[in-house]
């Protein structure tokens, strides 16, 4: 890894008169794996559509790899809680979508040379002409990441992208979603509200606090890959902490309500 590739400097954000950022500041890394944790509600996917200039902030500065959001958007790539495909496209169709959308001028041969390539890579090498309806929830999901990797980005931003799957299927996800991050060298921002999935997956993890929202803290991971939770001391130690944090966070929410 080698220095910061995104940056929230004192930003705010309202929405009304309600005040959702309260001058929020973080950083990523490039190459990192960073996982959003925060309490239901406290802007976690927020951050997320500021990063894609999707929504403006009030104050203070998003920067991407020193852009403004409006000048470094194409630089980024979402995979969202629903996959989102095409239904009458087939995977390598639904891939080859994502370059089409991005680029002026693609070249249908090396669209589709690129979306066999990355459909390999998430395992699905036998699944490519398949449509939507004749694939599995986390194979609807790995198309969703190959058609994330097709425009190359620096930045893939992942909004809860595996909470709607079942728990076996979730697990899976999980291994293969670091085994493609370790592959490819991207950069990602995941958002999640599991505990134990952050601390599987994340280099550092960013708790957010409650509504108006700042940096509560920021936890470094150190713990070996492939990671469990059973036997490792370190992983438990920031589990409990996070647990208790959380507690903290719904007791200020009930008695400020």
């Amino acid at each position: 890894m080698a220095g910061d590739i995104l940056e929230f400097t004192d930003v705010t954000v309202r929405f009304g008169e309600e005040t959702i950022y309260d001058q929020l500041t973080f950083s990523v890394r490039k190459g990192e794996f960073l996982c959003i944790l925060g309490p239901s509600g406290c802007g976690k996917s927020t951050s997320l559509r500021l990063m894609g200039d999707l929504l403006q902030a009030d104050g203070g500065e998003v920067s991407i790899a020193g852009l403004r959001p409006s000048e470094g958007w194409d630089r980024l790539a979402y995979i969202f809680q629903s996959p989102r495909l095409v239904p009458w496209r087939n995977a390598i169709g639904n891939v080859m979508l994502g370059m089409e959308l991005r680029f002026d001028k693609p070249d249908k041969s090396g669209m589709e040379r690129t979306a066999r390539q990355l459909l390999d890579l998430v395992g699905l090498s036998r699944d490519m002409d398949k449509y939507p309806a004749m694939l599995s929830g986390g194979e609807r999901q790995r198309v969703a990441i190959a058609r994330a990797l097709s425009v190359d980005p620096d930045i893939i931003l992942m909004d809860e992208p595996f909470s709607a799957l079942d728990l076996n299927t979730r697990h899976r996800m999980r291994a293969e979603i670091e085994r493609i991050w370790r592959e490819t060298g991207k950069t990602i921002i995941f958002v999640t509200h599991d505990i134990e999935e952050a601390l599987v997956l994340g280099d550092r993890i960013l708790l957010l606090s409650n509504k108006p929202t700042r940096a509560l803290e920021t936890l470094e991971i150190a713990a070996p890959r492939p990671r469990k939770l059973d036997g490792s001391d370190e992983l438990n130690h920031h589990k409990n902490k996070l647990v208790a944090l959380f507690k903290t966070l719904e007791q200020d929410a009930v008695e400020a309500a």
